[in-house]
């Protein structure tokens, strides 16, 4: 054996018996030294040989001892702050792997105590110290060693775990630096002194891997930390890979090397923290195209399977797949793929609106990212998807849907065959559509790059009453318009034109304002065949047919006001007849749904009380005085007098500042049956061109919407749990129709029902129904699609909950 690798044996085995055995501080500080000349720092520092053996077959045994020996009179050894820095430095100083290792492994193992404590300072010293970049560093160097894969296996899980292992050992005690929102971000900072360190070998021509930096980079981001980790690595990368192309190619090297199983983690990661697609191009580079794994993250997961992400993640993506000719062919793939899965019809059906909206922003972000040329080649495929999808966006039920479909529409033709006639659809815009169409314009990278925080934010959307036509001018009120005429005076003459002969008209003769309702109905303009029907329902048919045949502002509204009235003025006639005309032929769905709306508003207008002023006849109105106008002075003496007077009176108590509600019977009781019942009968019965089961499911919405809203309205009357059962078991027919406007409405019903009927009666006499309807919300909590039926459902349970809670309380 060789002299060297006895002598320093020896010297360690004398050491740690020394600290077992001694409690003199002089002899243990002199072991120590002897010890920490193998580290380096001495005046007579021992040969490289020496050095290599004592750290790669001795330092880990002798940290072992060090702690083993860790006592409570450890203080009284050590007198001097110099002697205690002794003890630490073997832990800051030395290889940083092992000390790493020995540290963490015997803060798991140790339980509380004064050991623990001191083992837990020097872990974050070793921390603050820059001991994890040593670590990371000292492995990127032992790279091309073998045998070393397990050992780099524990390293790395014992860097990523540490926060988990702290607060899992010191619990209430744990320190602020092993908190996860405080270690990773340093982690982070290590790392890229790490790569600082890569940077100078490869500039100094040395051999460097780095391999396990990606491997700690896809082990923290896998772990869900990726936030943290990149929000303070990204920023510096992004610095120095602006003119640098070494620091490039290490950037791509350093995400190429991610493994397979964390590469997700790692690409989503950089996608979501990059601040415009420019810097993410740096970055990433070709890997798109070079890794698969990653070509079906950007391409798939990202864009179709997942919808959480803002608009400006999908402007990064998108533009970094347009900013590279070798990527835009994915691209144009992207957008096809897009476009066929926005034109499926049960996507549109079974997939939640947001999902849609993100869909239909990632189509217009890549709309505005390919030229003319590209969308060419494509043109056939591109229009055929998009008309698919036109249509059934617009057979939705809901307008927000619609909507989409329109707008995407009206911009994919736009910008596949601009040569053509534009497709323009009527809709209001609000801010969602505004945001879609301002997609369609690339947003400025530079003002991106430069300022992170506005990333989400859109550019402002002009509208159509802000721009101003070329002919138009502004003028001053005052402002003499006579040269405006001149110019035009040849133009507007009509001296040319032949009067028109009036010699033989006749003057009509002016018509008598009916005095009376029948006298409006038999008159020319409204003469209908109604006899042995009452009035009102001769007014309501009347109303019903009635055409706007000359313009009236405000026709639609004026015919519903009075559908409504002549409703509540005779709710069982006109309700009979329009519940009975909504299953008729010869009516159109808009017709359909008129009948729904009035019904509804008579229906709130008869459930509400008449206030006193309401129920006070005309005749019998107080009289009033009235104010002739003069000085301010003398109409505002009262107002000064009771200010006096509210100074100078003490007031003890007051009673309550509003006055009691008046009691008045609900008038929609006793006719709420007529309202009901007859929409509930032939739902189920298709007509040659009116199938509420079929295709008219927009029709079904409104009309479960309705069931629902007057369910409400009949709140405590008599016929309030029969029309409540009936209810639960119409929605327990429909419970799985797949439109989601249908859903929403179903859900509503069982809503009104619950907070209509009373308790009592609920479990009484639809036990078993309740218990159908709670089984099937709490799968519609669970798995429906659209994210307002989970909504309502929960709504839902948490009715039944409150009601379970409240019988159970009540006395009997």
């Amino acid at each position: 054996m060789d002299c060297s690798v006895q002598l320093v044996r020896h010297t360690v085995q004398e050491a740690l018996g020394t600290l077992s055995s001694s409690r003199d501080a002089v002899q243990i500080s002199e072991a120590l030294c002897r010890v920490k000349s193998y580290l380096g720092g001495t005046e007579n520092p021992p040969s490289v040989k020496e050095k290599d053996e004592f750290t790669r077959s001795h330092f880990t045994a002798f940290l072992q001892g060090l702690i083993r020996n860790l006592s409570l009179d450890w203080p009284e050894q050590f007198h001097s702050d110099k002697e205690k820095e002794l003890w630490e430095s073997f832990f800051l100083e030395g290889p940083a792997d092992q000390s790493f290792l020995v540290l963490l492994d015997a803060i798991i193992s140790t339980e509380p105590s004064f050991r623990l404590q001191k083992l837990v300072d020097v872990l974050e010293r070793f921390l603050n110290g820059g001991g994890i970049s040593a670590l990371i560093w000292e492995v990127c160097k032992q790279q091309t060693q073998a045998g070393c894969l397990g050992l780099q296996e524990v390293i790395l899980s014992k860097v990523v775990c540490v926060p988990d292992h702290l607060g899992n050992k010191l619990q209430g005690r744990n320190r602020p630096i092993f908190f996860p929102q405080n270690y990773f971000p340093l982690l982070g900072m290590e790392v890229f002194r790490v790569m600082e360190k890569i940077f100078d070998s490869l500039r100094e021509g040395l051999d460097c891997s780095i391999s396990f930096v990606s491997q700690v980079l896809g082990k923290v981001c896998i772990h869900g930390r990726q936030k943290e980790v990149l929000t303070v690595l990204v920023p510096h990368l992004t610095a120095c890979t602006q003119s640098d192309c070494i620091w490039q190619r290490m950037c791509w090297r350093l995400v190429e090397s991610v493994p397979d199983r964390w590469m997700e983690a790692v690409v989503c990661g950089f996608v979501q923290t990059a601040p415009g697609s420019a810097v993410l191009s740096r970055l990433l580079g070709n890997l798109v195209v070079r890794n698969k794994k990653a070509q079906f993250v950007m391409t798939q997961k990202l864009l179709l399977l997942q919808y959480s992400y803002p608009t400006a993640m999908l402007q990064t993506l998108l533009g970094y797949l347009a900013l590279d000719s070798e990527r835009r062919s994915l691209l144009i793939k992207v957008l096809k793929e897009l476009l066929e899965t926005w034109g499926r019809g049960s996507a549109v059906k079974h997939s939640p609106v947001e999902q849609q909206l993100y869909i239909s922003k990632a189509i217009l972000i890549c709309l505005s990212h390919l030229d003319e040329a590209e969308l060419l080649s494509s043109r056939e495929e591109l229009l055929a998807n998009m008309m698919e999808g036109m249509k059934c966006h617009l057979d939705s039920t809901l307008p927000r849907v619609r909507h989409l479909g329109m707008v995407v529409a009206e911009s994919v033709t736009g910008r596949i065959m601009p040569e053509g006639p534009a497709l323009k659809f009527q809709y209001e815009e609000d801010d969602e559509i505004r945001e879609l169409k301002s997609l369609l314009v690339q947003r400025p990278e530079q003002a991106i790059v430069d300022n992170p925080l506005s990333a989400g934010s859109s550019p402002p959307a002009t509208t159509s009453t802000s721009v101003l036509k070329p002919g138009a001018a502004k003028t001053c009120p005052g402002a003499s318009e006579e040269p405006d005429q001149g110019v035009d005076s040849d133009l507007d003459s009509d001296d040319d034109l032949v009067p028109y002969d009036m010699s033989e008209d006749k003057e009509l003769k002016k018509c008598k304002a009916p005095a009376y309702i029948r006298d409006c109905i038999e008159s020319k303009r409204f003469r209908v065949a109604a006899y042995g029907v009452s009035v009102s329902v001769e007014v309501a048919k009347v109303l019903l047919h009635l055409e706007e045949k000359s313009y009236i502002e405000g026709f639609v509204g004026l015919r519903q006001s009075a559908l409504v009235a002549i409703t509540v003025t005779d709710p069982i006639q006109v309700a009979k007849y329009l519940t009975t005309e909504f299953y008729s032929l010869n009516y159109s769905l808009r017709q359909r749904m008129d009948i729904l709306d009035v019904l509804v508003m008579a229906a709130q207008e008869l459930s509400q009380p008449l206030t006193p002023k309401q129920q006070q006849p005309p005749s019998l109105k107080h009289p009033g005085i009235q104010l002739l106008p003069g000085n301010g002075s003398s109409l505002d003496w009262r107002k000064v007098v009771d200010e006096r007077i509210k100074s100078k009176t003490r007031r003890f108590a007051k009673g309550s500042s509003q006055a009691e509600p008046v009691l008045a019977p609900n008038k929609f009781g006793p006719v709420a049956g007529h309202f009901f019942f007859p929409l509930l009968q032939n739902f189920d019965r298709p007509l040659t061109t009116f199938d509420l089961l079929g295709d008219d499911h927009l029709v079904l919405g409104r009309l479960v919407h309705t069931l629902a809203i007057l369910m409400y309205f009949a709140v405590n009357t008599v016929v309030a749990t029969t029309m409540g059962k009936a209810l639960l078991e119409f929605v327990w027919a429909l419970r799985f129709h797949t439109d989601t406007y249908v859903r929403q409405g179903l859900l509503s019903s069982v809503s009104s029902t619950l907070l209509s009927v009373p308790a009592g009666r609920l479990l009484e006499d639809m036990t078993e129904e309740l218990l159908e309807t709670q089984a099937w919300l709490a799968g519609v909590a669970e798995k429906d699609p659209d994210g307002d039926c989970r909504s309502l459902a929960l709504q839902n349970l948490l009715l039944l909950e409150n009601l379970k809670k409240k019988l159970e309380t009540a006395p009997f």
